[in-house]
């Protein structure tokens, strides 16, 4: 099951960034090598008591009159509607009800969905009594804050995170394997999901950017059942310059976080982009599993070895992801399409994977034999044993005498020896080192 998403909707300069930022802590860090880290701080991981949640900034460009505040806001709240699983809708405690505040609040209503009504601003407890006006809001009790001291916080978290216990009990039911298809736009993303389907579902035009949302379908074969998540094509940064184009991206965020395999879609007639790296780079930095397709072969020239040479240099694009399962396809003519399900249906069982504790165990130790742990510091790295404690993706607990030891290039070795032993090939899979003391 995908981590929660909370969005923050409300209208400029009401502090939902401060918030963002308050929750977010020091989670939100840009390391320049890693692609998809820079992410315009739409999203950021948060917990809360025992609850990893992911949070969204809807925040946008700052519009010039009154108007334009209505329509951006109306986006933010279609968007959180749509795409979170908690809104909390922000408002101003020192400005107080505004006319475009009751809007919203009359459109948050209306989905349904569970809403924490925060009053930001009020940074003492003389201003406490501004919240009640927000009563007239109708949806819920207001609590105040003050994000920028910090002051509120809890209470706020405690009234968010009380809603995720229904969810978790709605998606037990939830079986199918999430597909999330992403990349750039006229990659073929709609023409794929039209020849899986058999049936034109998902509009497809020539047009770059006809898919605004992420739009799903399902599909069940003798593999299973599939959820087929189709997304907005992702133009380049300095592109981006609609409203509407920022809001297609964190849908297509969104939809990689619900997915259990992301299939990055690519051009064979353009080859890779850097939007295409920075988009799968997020699907890999939450361990998914990956497939990439290159769509199109069929417009491709073909000499013996062109499909070796043409992957290796997207190996070579895409080396912090070396796991990820690649095919070649024509959605038009229909080539390899029926492959598809089956790569996608190998990336998803390696994802859900479990090893018994003994053999892992087994294999660590050999791995220990071989190649022992660099001295960091003045110490040197032990790992006492390590047990697998989750799925989707496959994540390993090792209990060492010091996590501070653990050099990078050794857990990049205890992860090679992993994916050698046991076949990960399609899926990101997650290491943790905790300390245990020895007695």
């Amino acid at each position: 099951m995908g981590k929660p998403i909370v969005a923050i909707v409300g209208r400029p300069n009401v502090g939902k960034s401060t918030l963002f930022n308050k929750l977010a802590g020091k989670r939100i860090s840009i390391v320049e090598d890693t692609p998809g880290v820079t992410r315009d701080r739409v999203y950021a991981d948060a917990e809360w008591l025992k609850y990893n949640f992911t949070i969204i900034d809807t925040g946008g460009i700052e519009p010039e009159s009154e108007d334009i505040i209505l329509a951006q806001m109306r986006r933010q709240a279609n968007i959180a509607i749509e795409t979170a699983d908690v809104i909390i809708f922000i408002v101003d405690g020192k400005e107080g009800l505004a006319p475009a505040d009751m809007e919203v609040a009359q459109m948050l209503r209306k989905s349904k969905k569970p809403v924490v009504l925060v009053v930001n601003k009020i940074d003492n407890f003389r201003d406490e009594d501004h919240a009640y006006e927000f009563y007239n809001l109708g949806i819920g009790d207001p609590i105040a804050i003050s994000a920028s001291q910090g002051l509120g916080l809890g209470d706020m978290l405690d009234e968010v995170v009380a809603n995720f216990e229904e969810r978790a009990d709605a998606e037990e039911e939830e079986e199918n394997i999430k597909i999330a298809f992403v990349g750039k736009p006229n990659v073929g993303k709609s023409s794929l999901i039209n020849r899986l389907l058999g049936e034109e579902r998902v509009i497809v035009s020539e047009i770059p950017g006809t898919t605004r949302d992420a739009i799903d379908s399902t599909l069940e074969t003798e593999l299973g059942k599939f959820t087929l998540i189709d997304t907005a094509g992702l133009r380049r940064k300095s592109k981006v310059k609609e409203e509407i184009e920022r809001y297609s991206v964190i849908r297509t965020y969104a939809a990689i976080e619900r997915a259990d395999v992301c299939i990055l879609m690519i051009d064979a007639t353009e080859g890779i982009s850097d939007q295409d790296e920075k988009i799968i780079g997020y699907a890999h930095e939450l361990n998914k599993a990956i497939l990439v397709i290159v769509n199109k072969w069929d417009l491709v020239e073909k000499e013996t070895k062109t499909m070796d040479q043409f992957k290796a240099k997207l190996k070579n694009s895409l080396n912090f992801m070396q796991y990820a399962e690649y095919l070649f396809i024509s959605a038009l003519t229909g080539q390899r399409v029926h492959k598809v399900l089956e790569a996608v249906k190998k990336c998803y069982d390696n994802y859900s994977k479990k090893i018994k504790t003994g053999v892992l165990n087994e294999v660590i130790s050999n791995a220990l034999m071989m190649k022992e742990p660099p001295v960091v510091g003045l110490k040197r790295l032990k790992i006492y044993y390590v047990t697998q404690i989750g799925t989707k993706p496959p994540t390993f607990v090792f209990f060492v005498n010091d996590p501070n030891c653990l050099h990078f290039s050794y857990e990049r070795y205890l992860e090679n020896r992993l994916r050698e032993n046991f076949d990960f090939s399609g899926t990101g899979i997650k290491l943790e080192f905790r300390e245990r003391k020895e007695k």
